[in-house]
């Protein structure tokens, strides 16, 4: 699109963190000078390098990411039924005029693929002597576009295709199909697994794309490609998809990485930091004058219920800030999880909070009779006292439970949150994903978080692998990589249901594309990634049909909506705007 980037924009861009808690990027500072002294040399060339990270940290901590890729799927509705987004997250009001979240990453994601573009361009001028070095920067540059596009090319279609730097305004585009576009992502991808190193070789700034980094997200590309693809083409990218998920899995060893022995393990807080499960990474720092903005990452309280309200509670770190609520789960998502058998229920949302008031000492709260009137329990409940860190003071859950009124705590149950056909009901409460938790924060009321953000994970690949299988027809094989992760989260005590949670070559082919999806919601929602899974995965009137059955909330879906509009504003500033044409729907 018209991508009317000054050089100066770049060169502003430049202080984006790659690093860990404790390590800062050797930066030059660019104050002053201009673009083409900055990607002159090795130093300056590396700190635009830097910058070409920045933009996705627009997507990866901030409210934009969930809005677009969570939302407006299956899995999720707006918290406490609110309007907020209601253009991505409802449908409702979406055109090319209104502001939404895909706006926003439209025009920062060509940003920073100009970035990208500009030091590829430029690479021959820096002053590099070493190859290895040069192949590693134009590695990270090249792995970086591909990133952005991906992202461009699955939301808005066949838009416009840049590979040169522009520096001056363009006032007419053209639109590019969209297997030119993979073309690209997929020649990049390439490049960046045959000349970035091990992550190992980065050390402590362990967020730069690494050789698992660029595997990773090509097995992600080859499967969504394969989609568009006919006849022997289909085969060849979903063979592609299968072969470099295998690959990422078979060398787990040499990369560094492998699946946590179980969900808990996975998403408990201390093991965040450079998480071993992760193939690629966005570092955030308790140091804040290492981060992209003042709010870092703020993922933490984008999925989180308010309990603090509720007697017995106040609000504390462990818990999270629950003041920024924008998702809550359907019930559709929550009745995918056998939680008897599967761990990663448990381990991926809330059901339940211990008493943590203690203003007044050990007691927490005292039952008192308004109290009991307000939330439905007997007269035997009042004067019932409640003992901070011991006592059960919420419970939040998918299930139905007798006799809630004789429980000295608030219990809101299944029949509290939906209506018989799955409608949100509550509009106040709900089961919370707690997946991104931040234990880094310094005060129970902080915005922002410092947890780093996974975005590529090994398990990801088993699932990747596995739809790939199921679309060539080898169904056992589909059967023996879900296994793998079923294993990991059958729950091993007090009884082992390892046994209980293995699927079959048979569920899978009578389960179909469902089967698949099913799977990849339990072991990835919340994960920035549903959107796309649906869009992939779906027709478009399947696409419509599926969110509308799963989240009969959302009422204004249509099969266009498998793309998002160009936003008006870019269009409008073409002189060719009418020839490049909207999106259908729009």
């Amino acid at each position: 699109m018209r991508n009317v980037i000054y050089k100066a924009a770049f060169v502003s861009a430049l202080t984006a963190t790659l690093l860990s808690c404790n390590k800062r990027l050797n930066e030059v500072n660019p104050s002053g000078a201009t673009a083409d002294a900055t990607w002159s040399t090795p130093e300056g060339f590396i700190t635009n390098v830097n910058g070409a990270y920045q933009q996705q940290r627009a997507w990866y901590g901030k409210e934009d990411g969930p809005l677009v890729s969570e939302a407006g799927s299956d899995l999720w509705f707006n918290a406490n039924k609110s309007n907020y987004a209601n253009q991505v997250t409802r449908y409702e009001g979406l055109s090319a005029a209104s502001p939404s979240s895909a706006g926003t990453v439209f025009r920062l994601f060509y940003q920073a693929i100009n970035v990208c573009n500009a030091g590829i361009g430029r690479i021959d001028n820096a002053g590099f002597t070493n190859q290895d070095e040069k192949n590693r920067r134009l590695g990270e540059l090249r792995f970086l576009r591909a990133f952005y596009y991906w992202h461009i090319v699955e939301q808005f279609g066949g838009v416009n295709l840049r590979t040169t730097e522009v520096t001056t305004p363009e006032l007419t585009a053209t639109r590019s199909p969209v297997s030119a576009f993979y073309d690209l992502i997929i020649g990049d991808l390439k490049f960046a697994a045959d000349n970035l190193p091990l992550a190992s070789y980065w050390g402590t700034e362990y967020s730069r794309a690494s050789k698992k980094s660029a595997l990773g997200l090509l097995a992600r590309v080859y499967l969504s490609r394969a989609y568009y693809a006919t006849g022997t083409d289909r085969t060849n990218y979903f063979t592609l998809a299968d072969n470099t998920a295998k690959e990422v899995i078979s060398r787990k060893g040499e990369f560094g990485v492998d699946l946590w022995t179980s969900p808990t393990d996975l998403w408990n807080p201390s093991n965040n930091k450079n998480n071993k499960e992760a193939l690629y990474i966005i570092s955030n720092s308790t140091n804040t004058a290492l981060d992209y903005d003042a709010n870092a990452n703020r993922l933490h309280a984008w999925f989180l219920t308010q309990y603090s309200n509720k007697p017995g509670l106040v609000l504390s770190i462990p818990y999270g800030y629950d003041n920024q609520r924008r998702l809550q789960p359907t019930r559709y998502l929550l009745d995918l999880f056998d939680e008897t058998k599967d761990a990663r229920y448990a381990a991926s949302f809330q059901e339940t909070w211990i008493a943590n008031n203690t203003t007044s000492g050990t007691t927490a709260y005292t039952w008192t009779a308004a109290n009991a009137t307000t939330y439905g329990k007997a007269a035997s409940v009042v004067g019932t006292q409640v003992v901070s860190g011991r006592d059960l003071a919420l419970q939040i859950t998918k299930n139905v439970v007798a006799d809630k009124a004789t429980k000295p705590w608030v219990l809101i149950d299944r029949n509290d949150l939906y209506n018989t056909n799955g409608t949100i009901k509550s509009l106040t409460d709900f089961v919370a994903l707690k997946k991104f938790l931040d234990y880094t924060r310094t005060v129970p009321n902080s915005q922002p978080g410092y947890n780093d953000i996974m975005v590529i994970r090994l398990a990801e690949m088993y699932l990747i692998a596995a739809e790939a299988e199921f679309q060539l027809g080898n169904y056992t094989g589909a059967a023996a990589q879900l296994n793998v992760l079923r294993t990991r989260a059958a729950i091993k005590t007090p009884i082992d249901q390892t046994a209980a949670m293995q699927t079959t070559a048979a569920a899978v082919q009578t389960g179909g594309i469902s089967f698949i999806l099913e799977e990849r919601a339990r072991e990835l929602c919340g994960e920035h990634l549903r959107w796309f899974d649906l869009k992939r995965t779906l027709s478009p009137t399947d696409f419509a049909a599926w969110i509308k059955a799963k989240n009969p909330d959302i009422t204004a879906v249509q099969p266009f909506h498998t793309l998002r509009p160009v936003p008006l504003a870019e269009l409008n500033a073409l002189t060719n705007g009418a020839e490049f044409g909207q999106n259908p729907g729009y």
